[in-house]
């Protein structure tokens, strides 16, 4: 899937892979897991990191630089959500990387019909 999925596609996966592993790490939290908190945490800093060295932050202006922030903070907040096994920083990065993902979802929808065109 990942050989023949476009560059749109390639990040909606990234997406959906953090976000598994958020809820993942949110539980480990909850069931007192801390290894499987650490795994987690640390494959969607991963993630989070392959995002941002993604961004064009030569040509994406004021979007790039904002995205390169936020992922910045994300990263930050999981490093912390890591050390204090802390499961509100857990799940505001969650709700930050599903607002993304839903944004990214519907520019996908959107362009998807242009590239046919």
């Amino acid at each position: 899937m990942v050989d023949s999925a476009s560059p749109h596609q390639l990040i909606e996966m990234l997406f959906d892979g953090a976000c598994a592993r958020l809820k993942k790490a949110a539980g480990c939290i909850a069931h007192g897991d801390i290894k499987g908190r650490s795994v987690a945490i640390t494959e969607t800093v991963s993630i989070v990191s392959g995002l941002q060295a993604s961004l064009d932050l030569e040509d994406g202006g004021d979007l790039a630089e904002n995205l390169d922030a936020l992922y910045d903070y994300m990263q930050r907040r999981l490093f912390r959500a890591n050390a204090d096994n802390d499961a509100d920083a857990v799940e505001e990065v969650l709700d930050l990387i599903g607002t993304l993902h839903q944004a990214w979802h519907a520019i996908s929808e959107d362009v998807a019909p242009l590239q046919h065109a």
